[in-house]
Parts: C-alpha cells; sequence; structure tokens
C-alpha cells in the first residue's frame, strides 16, 4: 500500500475496501441490498450506522443484565443482539456499496464493535455467582484479543484475515441462540448454560487467535523468504 493511500484511506480503490471487508454472505442477498439502498438514499451516513450498533448492543446488555425481572428480556436481548450485527452489515454497504466512504471510516468501522462485543459478553454474564461473574469479563477480552490479533496482521501488511472459529459472528450467534433458549428456562437453571456458553466463546476465542497468528506468521515468513529469492 503507497503512503499516501495510508494518510488518504479516503483515496482507497473499491478493490481495496472489499479485501478489507469481512466476507459476509448475506451482503448478496437481495433484503440486504434494498435496506442498504433505503438507508443510502435517506442520507443516513455510514458512521452513523456503526454509532447506533453500540447503542443496540448496550440495550441488549440492559436486557441481559434485568433479565431476572422477566425471562422475556433475554428474548429482547437476543434480538438486539442481532440488530447491532445488521448495523455491521449496512455500514459497510452503505459505505462501499452506496459511495459514502469517508476518512473516518476504519476508526468507526472497528472501535463500535469492540464496544458492542465488550458490552454484550460481559453483560451475559452479569449476575454468575462468585467468580463465575469473571466469565463475561474474561470472554470480552478475548474477543477483543482476535480482533486485535487481525488488526496487528494488517499493520504488518497482510490481508485481513477473519478466520473463525470464534468471530465477531460467530460469538453474536452462540449468544443470541443461546438468549433465545435461556427465555424459557427458570431463573434457577440458567447459570450452567450460561457459564457454558461463556466458557466455549473464551476457548473458541483462543482458537481463533492462534489460527490468526499461525496464518500471519506463515505469511510475514512466506513474504520474507520471497523477498531473499
Amino acid at each position: 500500500m503507497a503512503e499516501e493511500d495510508k494518510v488518504f484511506p479516503e483515496k482507497d480503490t473499491m478493490e481495496k475496501r472489499e479485501a478489507r471487508r469481512r466476507p459476509i454472505r448475506s451482503r448478496n442477498s437481495g433484503w440486504a441490498r434494498v435496506c442498504a439502498s433505503f438507508l443510502a438514499m435517506r442520507g443516513i451516513a455510514p458512521n452513523t450506522i456503526s454509532l447506533f450498533s453500540m447503542i443496540f448492543a448496550s440495550l441488549g446488555g440492559l436486557c441481559f443484565v434485568f433479565s431476572s425481572e422477566c425471562s422475556w428480556l433475554w428474548l429482547a436481548g437476543a434480538l438486539l443482539a442481532q440488530g447491532r450485527l445488521l448495523c455491521n452489515l449496512f455500514d459497510g454497504m452503505v459505505a462501499v456499496e452506496g459511495g459514502r466512504a469517508s476518512s473516518l471510516g476504519e476508526l468507526y468501522n472497528d472501535l463500535p464493535d469492540r464496544v458492542s462485543d465488550s458490552v454484550i459478553l460481559i453483560c451475559f454474564g452479569w449476575g454468575l455467582p462468585g467468580w463465575w461473574g469473571l466469565l463475561g469479563w474474561a470472554a470480552a477480552l478475548c474477543a477483543a484479543l482476535t480482533a486485535y490479533v487481525r488488526v496487528l496482521g494488517a499493520s504488518c501488511g497482510l490481508p485481513p484475515c477473519f478466520v473463525g472459529p470464534m468471530a465477531k459472528q460467530h460469538r453474536m450467534a452462540l449468544i443470541t441462540v443461546g438468549a433465545a433458549v435461556l427465555a424459557f428456562l427458570p431463573a434457577d437453571a440458567s447459570f450452567p448454560l450460561r457459564a457454558l456458553i461463556l466458557g466455549t466463546v473464551i476457548g473458541g476465542c483462543m482458537i481463533t487467535v492462534g489460527r490468526r497468528l499461525r496464518i500471519a506468521a506463515r505469511e510475514l515468513t512466506q513474504r520474507a523468504d520471497d523477498d531473499v529469492r
């Protein structure tokens, strides 16, 4: 990447932006294109959509925290977690396909994700007894680490690596399904399932970190060998 591209990311070509995007199958679906076009025509900036992802995540987290008062809040939290993912989908589509990309797009694309992940995971583990209450915080830390390794590889000039098994969409899918199930369980039966889900997120994130580091190391080594030749 040329130095001017680093300083002025708005000069990126469509190919460069596409190479940095997380592969999402639903991006090519008709309903997603219609929704993204609607948002673009209404003049809604992609950075605004990114900020709304944090609002959805925060509301979802509050639902998890107060779920002991009403079990249906688990279901509301699950829906809001998916709303957060829809914002993550539409901000990129409005920016790239809608031609609304800005020089601050990379910041708005990544930072709200880290906040949203942390809020949802910490709140999902809220109220677990004793040391088990740290599972949500540990899951949030591990989720941030997966993103850090991806950004670290990109800072070394490598293509962003989005491999799982516990990338963002996998974490949110697990939380969504788990929360939906918890809505139909008695409160005293929620502890084992919540602990299992958060433990799975932690373990999956660590595997994801290992895979991404291994891929980055292999590509950097291959690049060094190619330079020697």
